[in-house]
């Protein structure tokens, strides 16, 4: 425990000092009733039973007064003068800017100045700016830190949990952000502005929302000059990593890519804190007139606007805000004439309302479609059903249609050769009739035993009773049995291809042929022996 004393002369613990780098390193000045109620809100609903506000204030914030001291000793933050109530502020060192840029996840180029000074002329500004903070946040009590706590105490922190939802944390808020219409980011050139408040929570739907603060101080003239520059800060392009031209404020921030044709610039909401002389509604009024050409988008006839390269501006009250939070109709969208709450004010609900009805639209017709393509696919179906129906085929037999399976088995094959026996009759009078025809092949061969023989070969020639090649006439059973193939196909007929008569024909006439010549050689022998005894007998007479 001494050991820790040395360290932490105060005794704050982690968590308090935590919050206090976090709240400052965004607000940059804030007092130490504000690091409470932003670090650790669960505080003010323990000690609300203190009987008067400046002990209650003094009991709550008294954690965090001691992580500043502690912080103090090391040169993490320092005083910085106080409010027109007497508060002291507080603001870091360069060196509490370093540790709070780790607390942040922030790079250290980005966490702005050590707002020293600021509370020389009281900081009002800081001061509303503060508020504004805490009034988007809301930020809710850890009910995990109250279990101890008594049951009143319990209640009324679970009322604030279950009250409306802030936007964002405390590392969603920038203050103090550059924007500049010439020069760079580290060194903005004159014609630029500065946004007092950067908000960005893509989780609650606010991808990016500048914020800026009037104490009425200002006129409305003095706010136009400044939505101007906001208005050339955002038309202003630069190349981007990939080389490609963008707006300037894309290059450091991220939003949804753009819908359609419409492409705005980001949002600006102004909120007017009356302290100052000034009446905020006639400020609006002015400024809505002057700032007409940046905010005013372009009517269509679906029955919204497209706000195609212009600012979405947004006016409400520190009071409404801090009353009612983001969640409450207390926003007034320039060029409407109702209050909305922070979302539909930012947005665009007649065009969302707009696409919203397109697609019902588009969906009901396409209902439409599918259900007559159904009808007429189904008529189809029910038509050429009825078509093969009609050319069903019916039994020869008994009359019935066939089924599918008969159908299909009775089809004709390639070349329309049948691939059934009885492709006319149905499953039962086909087998009746395979039958009767078993039983007259029976009988056949019951009347005519032996047409082939009994010797039966293995192999025959002809596989149908042959006609003769003569005189065309069918070979007897005889004539057919002589003719048949004998063993390997050695033909036991000299000629196979001639009935019974006309291979006697053919005999008789070859014969008669052969004889007739035999006697033509013998007479002609003999007429030459003739002839040459007479000549030899010549030769001795002459």
């Amino acid at each position: 425990m001494a050991g820790k004393r040395k360290t932490n002369p105060a005794g704050s613990t982690n968590s308090y000092r935590g919050d206090v780098l976090r709240v400052l390193g965004a607000l940059k000045v804030a007092t130490t009733d504000q690091i409470q109620r932003i670090g650790a809100p669960h505080l003010t609903f323990r000690h609300a039973d203190k009987p008067t506000p400046s002990k209650r204030k003094q009991a709550r914030t008294a954690s965090h007064t001691a992580a500043l001291s502690d912080m103090r000793c090391r040169g993490l933050s320092e005083n910085g003068g106080s409010t027109g109530t007497g508060d002291a502020l507080r603001n870091l060192t360069p060196k509490g800017l370093l540790a709070a840029s780790y607390e942040l996840n922030r790079p250290v180029t980005e966490m702005g100045s050590t707002a020293r000074g600021a509370g020389s002329s009281g900081a009002s500004h800081s001061m509303a700016v503060n508020e504004t903070v805490i009034a988007l946040l809301r930020p809710k009590p850890n009910m995990a830190r109250l279990t101890v706590d008594p049951l009143h105490v319990q209640a009324a922190a679970q009322a604030a949990v279950d009250g409306p939802r802030g936007v964002g944390t405390i590392a969603s808020y920038w203050t103090e952000v550059p924007l500049p219409a010439t020069g760079t980011w580290k060194a903005p050139g004159k014609g630029g502005a500065q946004a007092e408040l950067v908000l960005t929570a893509p989780q609650d739907q606010v991808p990016l929302l500048f914020i800026e603060v009037d104490n009425c101080h200002e006129t409305a003239e003095e706010l136009a000059a400044k939505l101007e520059k906001y208005a050339r800060f955002f038309r202003r392009t630069a190349k981007d990593t990939d080389g490609r031209e963008r707006p300037m404020w894309r290059t450091r921030w991220t939003t949804p890519a753009d819908r359609y044709r419409e492409a705005p610039h980001p949002p600006v909401l102004l909120v007017f804190n009356h302290i100052g002389k000034r009446n905020p509604d006639r400020t609006a009024a002015r400024l809505i007139e002057l700032t007409r050409h940046l905010w005013k988008g372009e009517w269509q006839r679906e029955g919204y606007h497209l706000y195609d390269g212009k600012i979405p501006i947004i006016a409400a009250t520190l009071e409404n805000l801090s009353k009612h939070g983001s969640a409450g109709a207390v926003f007034l969208r320039f060029g409407r004439d109702h209050m909305q709450p922070l979302l539909e004010a930012i947005g665009n609900p007649r065009r969302e309302a707009a696409d919203a009805r397109a697609r019902e639209e588009a969906a009901r017709a396409q209902a439409e479609h599918q259900a007559k393509a159904q009808r007429a696919a189904q008529e189809q179906a029910a038509k050429k059903a009825a078509e093969r129906e009609a050319r069903r085929p019916v039994c020869t037999g008994c009359g019935a249609k066939f089924t599918d399976e008969r159908w299909e088995a009775a089809q004709a094959t390639d070349w329309g050769t049948p691939k059934d026996s009885h492709p006319h009759l149905c499953d039962g009078c086909k087998l009746a009739a395979v039958a009767a025809e078993r039983h007259t092949v029976a009988e056949q061969k019951q009347q005519e035993p032996g047409r082939r023989g009994t010797a039966q070969h293995s192999f025959q020639r002809y596989a149908r009773r042959p006609d003769c090649a003569e005189c065309g006439a069918a070979f007897t059973d005889e004539r057919w049995q002589t003719v048949e193939r004998a063993d390997w196909g050695t033909p036991s007929e000299p000629r196979p291809s001639l009935c019974g008569d006309c291979d006697r024909w053919y005999v008789s006439n070859t014969q008669q042929a052969w004889s007739n010549e035999h006697r033509y050689e013998e007479q002609g022998q003999a007429v030459l022996e003739q002839k040459a005894g007479d000549t030899w007998l010549s030769r001795f007479c002459g």
